[in-house]
């Protein structure tokens, strides 16, 4: 078999894949856009469900050391650091998250993470 042949074949069946595929696909809301190792699946699994204060953490909140913005931000952009977490702890797992905000202030958190609810427990200024 030639190579133009072969060069044929290869870019017909690859054309109908990326059809097949475009197809399946489409409007499915699949994206490349989230990390999705261990770190990135913790944050998103906290960002979808509820999530509660601890009465420490609200105090913060209602004297404006930290706004809600900010815990968004850093529950989407922050860093999980799973030696100071207890994951598997029973009933709901402990997790610490610190990150940066938009206006260059780091945080730190304890976040307990349940079945529904996600619940902030202690929040740390560190600058």
């Amino acid at each position: 078999m030639k190579i133009l042949h072969r060069i044929g074949y290869y870019l017909g069946g690859f054309s109908i894949g990326l059809v097949l595929l475009a197809f399946f696909l489409n409007g499915r809301g699949v994206s490349c856009e989230y990390n999705y190792g261990p770190e990135g699946r913790v944050l998103k699994n906290i960002r979808t469900k509820t999530l509660h204060f601890s009465p420490e953490s609200q105090a913060l909140i209602d004297t404006k050391v930290i706004d809600t913005s900010a815990i968004s931000y850093i529950l989407k952009k922050g860093d999980v650091d799973f030696s100071k977490s207890e994951p598997r702890k029973e009933p709901c797992g402990m997790y610490f998250i610190s990150g940066e905000s938009k206006h260059n202030k780091n945080y730190e958190f304890y976040i307990e993470n349940c079945d529904s609810i996600a619940t902030m427990q202690t929040i740390k200024v560190i600058n």
